[in-house]
């Protein structure tokens, strides 16, 4: 119980020494990252600070419980450092699947907009009559494009907006051939958003193609980095292992095991990982 109290206060005065003494601009970028990978993931409402708090509780609490469970302070180190930093995996995973999930109605919506411009609508009503017809992914950001255009009725600042509510590079290069197809004009506006199409459903086709086949190497990482864990948490309701564990040398042991499992699987990872499209207009 003393050691989980001391953890606990430890935690709690470096808490405040790094937010007294802890430069601004370091913490200022910190929050920037994390904004943007919660805008990527698609949730506007969710501030960093939310993020920050949660990674934060949940660590304090994960300390808590492997103190209790094991006795040893290096495990409930190493159990606060995984849990809390969960809601930072999870917001990476939803915004790889909204990436995708947007490289992949990004075809379909400029299809539908051809298909309008055929037909006889204007290009910005066309665009905007994707907020009702277009792919439902996309469906919000192009409402607010429709909101926008009638509001100010300038093409260029409802552009803006769609690109903004976006952040996507597929988007990027969607807003950029509608300015300019909207500065050139002609008759041969339809072909160019069928050849755009086609060019992005090829794009979505290969890339998907490529991470199907190299999703074996991300999964035998993530295997290989969370069995010897596991085997771990097993022993830990065996005291004459537990009082191994509980030496300098056991603490090295699992300090070093620790850094080994995030340094092979941060090269695994990179290994598989695809490079990111960057933005054109970010």
């Amino acid at each position: 119980m003393g050691a989980i109290v001391g953890l606990l206060a430890g935690t709690g005065i470096l808490l405040i020494l790094l937010g007294s003494t802890g430069p601004r601009v370091a913490a200022t970028q910190r929050e920037g990252r994390l904004q943007r990978l919660i805008d990527r993931a698609g949730l506007e409402r969710i501030r960093p600070a939310s993020v920050i708090a949660v990674s934060v509780g949940g660590a304090l609490l994960a300390a808590v419980v492997a103190l209790a469970v094991s006795g040893v302070v290096v495990v409930g180190v190493l159990a606060a450092i995984a849990v809390g930093s969960i809601p930072y995996v999870v917001l990476r995973r939803r915004a790889a699947a909204r990436v995708r999930s947007l490289r992949g109605s990004w075809p379909d919506a400029v299809d539908v907009l051809a298909s309008s411009v055929r037909a006889g609508l204007s290009l910005p009503e066309a665009v905007a009559d994707l907020g009702e017809r277009g792919p439902e992914p996309l469906r919000p950001a192009f409402a607010r494009f429709a909101t926008e255009y009638r509001a100010t009725g300038s093409f260029a600042l409802a552009l803006e907006v769609l690109q903004d509510s976006m952040r996507d590079p597929v988007a990027d290069r969607v807003v950029i051939a509608l300015g300019i197809a909207r500065e050139v004009g002609g008759s041969d506006l339809g072909r160019v958003l069928s050849t755009l199409s086609e060019f992005l459903r090829e794009d979505a086709r290969t890339r998907g193609e490529i991470e199907a086949r190299q999703s074996w190497t991300v999964n035998g990482a993530r295997i290989a980095v969370a069995a010897p864990w596991i085997t771990l948490a097993l022993l830990c309701t065996r005291p004459e292992a537990m009082a191994a564990y509980s030496t300098s040398l056991g603490a090295v042991i699992l300090l070093g095991a620790a850094l080994l499992s995030v340094v092979a699987y941060r090269v695994m990872i990179a290994i598989g990982r695809l490079p990111d499209e960057p933005r054109v207009m970010a």
